[in-house]
């Protein structure tokens, strides 16, 4: 298949979904989806309706704006409300709410807080305004990193010395075993994401079936993507061979791209990382090598960090629990009450790819 309105014929889609419940045995599945499109496109295209109800589809960590620490939104509002400095972010992390502000809020006060579409932009924002101080707010997985990377190798071949990046790139796998090992989820299979997948590869979830025993499958974002990947994870559980599967061929190799992890592994080392909601996870998190600390926002731009008291809205924010795969986000007090797109309290509201965005929207 070559075409869009190919992934979403309906009577394929009727077929394989067919194929699912005839397979599918009469205990409980959970299988966990750790990327925020495949969570978007599940309830999107109502996908929920034509699986049995003995299949349960876990919503994972797998958005980067809302597992980004509570003091990196922090921090970033507070380098927002300096004069001297321009902030570039993806459009996501604009409304995401700090302890006592937003960026939103800040580009109201100040106007400096600018939208891009790539970390390359920055580069632009920064030659184009020399007497300030430019820094991108560097937010996301490996499908993010290498972009990012690449910008950071390109400012310093051009020697721009008013460009920084405030990081908080982190890794999917790592997160992927901390999930797995938590006996609360009883995970029994992992949808993989897409997007992380055509950098990194299949090989780096082979983990998961031979030390858990649990299956994987690498899966695209269209219908018969997504229900073709939990057909494939459905087999693997009834006939207890767990391995990794790869669905999304057209876009996904078992080496994934080496260029791009070359890139990465140029610019970045690993190291433990925060998630918000998981805690701090070992080798996480991508972090400026020493060579390029120049351009490092955090060593070059050091600020005096504020501890703020979150309000009594936030503390009842469960987007901590979302995010584990614990509760939905209707269980969730503020769900679609004082919590909503519009008025978004946490920020798996805010982001397109936040469980709790598409849950409000499609559920």
């Amino acid at each position: 298949m070559k075409y869009v309105d190919e992934f979403r014929n309906k009577s394929l889609i009727t077929k394989i979904a067919r194929n699912i419940r005839n397979i599918t045995p009469p205990q409980m599945i959970n299988i966990m989806e750790v990327c925020g499109t495949h969570t978007q496109n599940f309830f999107r295209f109502g996908l929920n309706t034509l699986l049995p109800q003995n299949i349960r589809l876990i919503s994972g960590p797998g958005c980067p704006v809302c597992v980004s620490a509570q003091g990196y939104i922090d921090q970033a509002i507070q380098y927002a409300g300096q004069r001297d400095k321009i902030i570039a972010t993806f459009g996501d992390l604009l409304r995401v709410p700090g302890t006592y502000s937003s960026l939103e809020k800040e580009q109201s006060r100040l106007g400096n807080v600018r939208v891009v579409y790539s970390p390359l932009d920055s580069l632009k924002i920064a030659k184009g305004n020399p007497n300030q101080k430019v820094i991108f707010l560097a937010v996301g997985f490996e499908t993010t990193a290498p972009a990012v990377a690449l910008t950071i190798l390109l400012a310093k071949k051009e020697k721009i010395k008013n460009l920084f990046f405030l990081i908080a790139l982190k890794l999917m796998p790592p997160a992927m075993r901390y999930l797995v090992q938590d006996p609360k989820l009883a995970i029994h299979g992992f949808l993989c994401p897409g997007h992380v997948s055509s950098i990194i590869g299949t090989k780096p979830y082979e983990f998961i079936p031979a030390k858990y025993g649990l299956g994987c499958c690498v899966a695209g974002f269209e219908p018969l993507d997504m229900l073709e990947g939990i057909y494939f994870l459905i087999r693997q559980i009834v006939g207890g061979a767990p391995i990794v599967e790869n669905q999304y061929i057209r876009a996904v190799k078992k080496a994934g791209n080496p260029e791009a992890r070359k890139i990465m592994s140029r610019v970045f080392k690993t190291s433990d990382a925060y998630w918000r909601g998981l805690g701090e996870i070992p080798q996480s998190g991508l972090f400026i090598r020493r060579e390029f600390s120049l351009l490092d926002a955090e060593k070059a731009l050091k600020l005096k960090t504020k501890k703020y008291k979150a309000s009594p809205r936030q503390k009842k924010c469960r987007c901590a629990e979302v995010l584990k795969g614990r509760i939905n986000p209707d269980a969730c007090p503020l769900f679609a009450k004082l919590c909503n797109p519009d008025n978004p309290i946490g920020p798996c509201m805010v982001s397109g790819e936040g469980a709790c965005n598409a849950y409000y929207r499609y559920k």
